[in-house]
């Protein structure tokens, strides 16, 4: 069970997903707001009486108040053991790398980030931006992000790459290429793919199958990669994994 982590959601994001997994935090107007400190506590205390391998905060988009999101991960560290788990998980849109510096040295030690796809017309039906220039660099910061770290942090931080697919929203082909990209970068990344399900305003989608997640898996490790995970309708199906 060591991937078992005491998780914190955060609402808002930067992204107007219609298809948005994770919608009813992402858009709760109604929870009280609470300060880095008083969420560090609950997520430690958690994590205390669990015994979790790590600490992680989802949303949403906990990168939006950068603030607060340093402040969260320094109250965390001051009350866990330095070989606890301390994990960011991103859209990387915010994520340039003097961000990234304060991440890690507030002790931040565990960062995914989701660029979703590689191209910018992929990347605005999925996101649900309409402004192309901003989907542009919004893209290009994950993806850069994701450079950034494994050059300047490889030792000191875990790095995992979200994608996603279905059908309807990305190409086996443009997962291929991101799959090269990703490759280039360093092939022993993990990289985590998400099976886009109906929510939200998206809720005409099919979920794909477990064989179509399963090519997904099969193209990636094509391209080189060493540890890809999918998600399916049957749970998780990692590098040594049977769905």
């Amino acid at each position: 069970m060591d991937y078992v982590e005491a998780a914190i959601w955060v609402s808002g994001c930067n992204l107007r997903c219609p298809q948005c997994q994770n919608y009813s935090v992402t858009y709760d107007n109604t929870s009280l707001a609470l300060t880095p400190q008083e969420a560090a506590s609950l997520v430690v205390l958690c994590h205390r009486r669990y015994n979790t391998r790590g600490i992680a905060i989802s949303g949403g988009e906990p990168a939006l108040n950068r603030r607060w999101l340093i402040d969260f991960f320094h109250e965390v560290t001051r009350h866990v053991k330095p070989n606890v788990r301390r994990h960011l998980d991103s859209n990387g849109t915010l994520l340039r790398p003097d961000y990234i510096d304060e991440l890690v040295e507030s002790g931040c030690n565990h960062i995914g980030v989701e660029p979703k796809c590689l191209y910018v017309k992929t990347y605005m039906k999925i996101t649900g931006l309409n402004e192309e220039g901003i989907a542009r660099e919004y893209l290009e910061t994950s993806w850069k992000a994701i450079e950034y770290i494994n050059e300047n942090y490889r030792d000191e931080v875990y790095l995992g790459i979200g994608l996603v697919y279905n059908k309807e929203l990305v190409t086996l082909d443009e997962i291929a290429e991101a799959g090269k990209r990703i490759a280039g970068i360093d092939p022993n990344i993990q990289v985590t793919v998400l099976d886009y399900f109906p929510a939200f305003r998206r809720r005409n989608l099919k979920r794909p199958s477990v064989n179509e997640m399963l090519m997904v898996k099969r193209v990636l490790e094509e391209q080189g990669l060493r540890t890809v995970i999918v998600q399916t309708e049957r749970g998780h199906v990692g590098p040594n994994a049977r769905a």
